[in-house]
């Protein structure tokens, strides 16, 4: 058995950003054009008017204040209202694997490793663009690794689940080194005609290199002291788009093909088991919460974060102790804790004790453990 670490990260940040205000104009652009065209409809209650949404809002219920996309022209059009990706041949790489090779790289550089290194690679994300081949074996292609590759996706929790499958495979001595990469196109899977929802996600990719302790060399490790991992089922956070739809002709089109949640209900449901998840984790590996020097936790809402810090800790946490990058990068599902991760580590002592964790839609949650060499 081998002690394994994680020696680098890598963040693919898309060049385009959309703020709050510009998302408003065009969600309420639609909003307008919507109520004039079922004026009627709506005056005889046969059509729901809709409202209009407002920057405020948006920052007060989430947090966020701007998102990076791949695609910023479509999802600002209020005819079109989401992003336009034109497909690629098939001898052309696809977009995730673009977005995972350039987060790929730049975790390989912080490791000190190469392509050569590296014996598999898992491509852990909420959004699939296809079922097959794997996004996986098409990143191992580009960057010229031998060995194999996987997708998996368990939501917003599959970095952390990731992390878990690379460091059994390095521990058990079936490879030396795996690269985990979360290429995350969630603004493809959003409605944007949804108040309630138009504002949560944006796009990026992250990487993460775990390997051998005993063959790390880079500057930027840090011990996998233990995982964790939960599952139990809820269709609270839901998306039901998929290749029998078209043998269902009545649910093409529906909003349930898109992101669809309960938010109060997930916010209720999901805070405390995280909370006693980490918590249980730590008292697992007779640690206590009070020597967590960071809390690297997944980006999908500003209170559910200060929530569960604060039922951990006891009181409200520093911005020191758990990071944030929703108010500039929204929800960007797996990729979004290995974000405060990849930007927030660096400032750490040797020795500091840290957890990186996610929870999303199944509902799944993770919890890494890690300690700074």
């Amino acid at each position: 058995m081998h002690n394994v670490v994680i020696s680098g990260t890598g963040l693919f940040t898309p060049a385009n950003s959309i703020s709050n205000e510009e998302l408003v104009e065009s969600f309420n652009t639609y909003v307008h054009q919507f109520n004039r065209d079922n004026a009627a409809a709506i005056e005889r209650g046969e059509v729901q008017a809709l409202t209009e949404s407002n920057a405020a809002f948006i920052e007060k219920a989430s947090g966020i204040k701007s998102r990076f996309v791949m695609d910023k022209d479509g999802i600002l059009d209020p005819q079109r209202m989401a992003p336009r990706l034109p497909e690629r041949s098939n001898d052309e790489w696809s977009v995730l694997c673009q977005m995972a090779v350039a987060a790929a790289e730049q975790a390989l550089q912080r490791a000190g490793k190469t392509a050569a290194d590296i014996d598999g690679v898992i491509v852990a994300c909420s959004n699939l663009q296809r079922a097959y081949p794997a996004i996986a074996i098409e990143v191992q292609a580009a960057l010229g690794i031998q060995g194999f590759g996987f997708d998996m996706n368990v939501a917003c929790s599959s970095a952390t689940f990731g992390i878990q499958a690379a460091a059994n495979s390095v521990q058990l001595g079936q490879a030396r080194a795996i690269l985990m990469v979360n290429p995350e196109v969630c603004t493809g899977h959003l409605n944007f005609r949804d108040r309630d929802s138009h504002f949560i996600f944006g796009d990026a990719a992250t990487a993460v290199i775990i390997e051998r302790a005993d063959l790390a060399t880079s500057k930027h490790q840090f011990d996998i002291v233990s995982t964790k991992l939960l599952t139990q089922f809820s269709n609270n956070i839901r998306n039901n788009f998929g290749f029998l739809n078209r043998t269902a002709e009545e649910g093409i089109g529906a909003p349930d093909k898109l992101f669809v949640q309960e938010g109060r209900k997930v916010f209720r449901d999901v805070c405390p088991m995280v909370a006693e998840l980490i918590a249980a984790h730590l008292e697992e590996n007779q640690l206590n919460v009070g020597d967590v020097k960071r809390f690297w936790l997944h980006q999908a809402n500003l209170s559910m974060n200060h929530l569960i810090v604060k039922k951990l800790l006891g009181r409200e946490a520093s911005v020191e102790e758990a990071p944030v990058i929703l108010d500039t990068y929204a929800n960007t599902s797996s990729a979004g804790s290995v974000i405060a991760f990849h930007k927030y580590q660096d400032d750490l002592s040797s020795g500091a004790l840290a957890v990186l964790s996610s929870f999303g839609a199944g509902y799944s949650i993770g919890s890494v453990l890690l300690r700074k060499r």
